[in-house]
């Protein structure tokens, strides 16, 4: 009797599938977590990604209903599809949490984030961060003869774009809320 000689894969001849299932490429994704208002429910959910090695790039808790006694905690993670898959099923399982939404993969959405610049600089370079902040349409919330404060809304590539010219300008320090989503349309 001869051995098989079966390739990896699947072919005309198999009826299996041999070829691996699952990616290794990260992908961002922005989770929408509905838990109850109360103590020690983030401390559980991010306990969750700690102990797993799971990555938090951004996170945004607040409350959404206070008669209901419930909040929203947004949070952009990266991994491979099995492992944000895994994240959704785990947080799931917790018992305050409502629903878990996966907001890159249900359909287009608004995501914004909030950054407070404060950047020092005279003659040219105070011009010059003052035209950039005109472009970017940051506000000036604070200004000295020595430094401003720009308030900047948008997403967070526009953020960090902002940053990056900022930095050479003389980019003293830099506070970001994180991300706020939401699902587009009426559903």
């Amino acid at each position: 009797m001869s051995p098989l000689k079966i390739k990896k894969g699947a072919n005309s001849h198999s009826a299996y599938n041999l070829r691996p299932n699952f990616s290794d490429v990260q992908e961002t994704h922005t989770l929408a977590v509905l838990v109850d208002n109360e103590a020690g429910v983030l401390a559980r959910v991010i306990g969750l990604f700690a102990g797993r090695g799971y990555n938090i790039e951004s996170l945004t808790v607040a409350e959404v209903d206070h008669l209901g006694k419930l909040s929203r905690i947004t949070v952009v993670t990266k991994g491979t599809p099995q492992v944000i898959e895994q994240i959704k099923a785990q947080l799931g399982r917790i018992v305050p949490v409502h629903q878990v939404n996966d907001l890159t993969v249900e359909g287009p959405t608004v995501e914004r984030e909030l950054a407070l610049f404060k950047v020092e600089g005279t003659g040219e370079k105070r011009v010059e961060a003052l035209r950039l902040a005109d472009i970017f349409r940051a506000n000036v919330v604070d200004s000295t003869l020595e430094s401003f404060v720009f308030e900047l809304t948008g997403p967070s590539d526009k953020i960090d774009a902002f940053a990056d010219l900022m930095r050479p300008l003389g980019l003293l320090e830099l506070a970001r809320t994180g991300v706020a989503a939401l699902s587009r349309g009426g559903a």
